[in-house]
């Protein structure tokens, strides 16, 4: 992090600005397109499904992303008056950890999803309940698990090159960081890819069988690997050499191409959806509010 009076290396007071702007514009569209996907669910009965109740998870993962990004976005825009992270040592701890939780619960919920649309499909049967909440449940606690481990001693949170958002310190490259690193890695990025790329690819070999292919089964992996993708490219640098051989702008991007990923899935797996759309017109429009009241 720059020092208090400082701008950050690399950095022009210009392209502070920029950086914020970016994250303020994907934040509020972020919270603007799953706070719909979540009023939705909320007031359209017929949205109150076991399948839609794993969108639900994964809309209130990538709010909580956007929220992250709002949090780096103000403190890009005071970065350049304070010259300083606003919120303290503590502050960027907390930042980090609910930022990791979130981003992973978005991850873990994106394979739940693939799943459960893989066993509506082939197995021809609706996803139970108590298999919905048991998948909701593993995914938040799992994320708030691995998501504690750095508090705790294994990996650490820190300031990014910009020094207006937290997350795991990649700088270190020592034997704790890359331990932790590739432990966290499998369970919680390459198992859920896997996962949901052979959810889908089953799925679309089922549904060709059949002569019905109505889902889109290559896009939520590239999405995964479109918005995770830079992260862990950047955290295996890290491990192999000197991660300050490489410019802070370009450390910055991947913290901006994931800040996009709530806004992806929301196009995706809620706006995407026949049944959410008429959810959120009747959500938004008048005659569907006045629908409600008269049930």
């Amino acid at each position: 992090m720059a020092e208090s009076g400082s701008l950050p290396t690399g950095f022009g007071e210009l392209e502070v600005l920029a950086v914020g702007m970016v994250l303020l514009v994907e934040a509020l569209t972020g919270l603007c397109l799953n706070s719909l996907t979540i009023l939705s669910f909320c007031k359209t009965p017929e949205l109150r499904t076991p399948t839609h109740l794993l969108v639900l998870s994964l809309a209130l993962a990538d709010s909580g992303i956007s929220l992250n990004a709002l949090v780096a976005a103000t403190s890009s825009l005071l970065r350049v008056s304070h010259r300083r992270w606003p919120y303290g040592s503590n502050g960027c701890q907390a930042h980090g950890f609910q930022g990791f939780v979130t981003a992973l619960a978005s991850i873990c919920s994106s394979a739940a999803i693939a799943w459960g649309r893989y066993h509506h499909y082939c197995s021809r049967s609706q996803l139970a309940w108590n298999t919905a909440i048991s998948l909701v449940i593993c995914v938040w606690l799992s994320s708030a698990f691995w998501a504690a481990l750095p508090l705790l001693g294994w990996g650490h949170y820190d300031y990014e090159p910009l020094g207006t958002c937290c997350t795991l310190d990649y700088s270190r490259g020592d034997r704790n960081f890359t331990s932790f690193l590739f432990t966290m890695a499998f369970f919680n990025f390459f198992m859920p890819l896997f996962i949901t790329f052979i959810s889908y690819r089953l799925m679309e070999q089922k549904l060709r069988k059949t002569g019905h292919l109505q889902v889109n089964t290559t896009l939520p992996a590239r999405t995964l690997l479109f918005g995770w993708g830079p992260y862990a490219l950047l955290y295996l640098y890290a491990t192999i050499a000197d991660v300050s051989s490489v410019s802070p702008k370009l450390q910055m991007v991947p913290a901006l191409v994931a800040k996009t990923v709530p806004t992806i899935n929301a196009i995706n797996y809620a706006l995407g959806s026949e049944m959410v759309h008429r959810g959120i017109w009747q959500c938004l429009s008048p005659q569907g509010s006045g629908l409600d009241r008269a049930r």
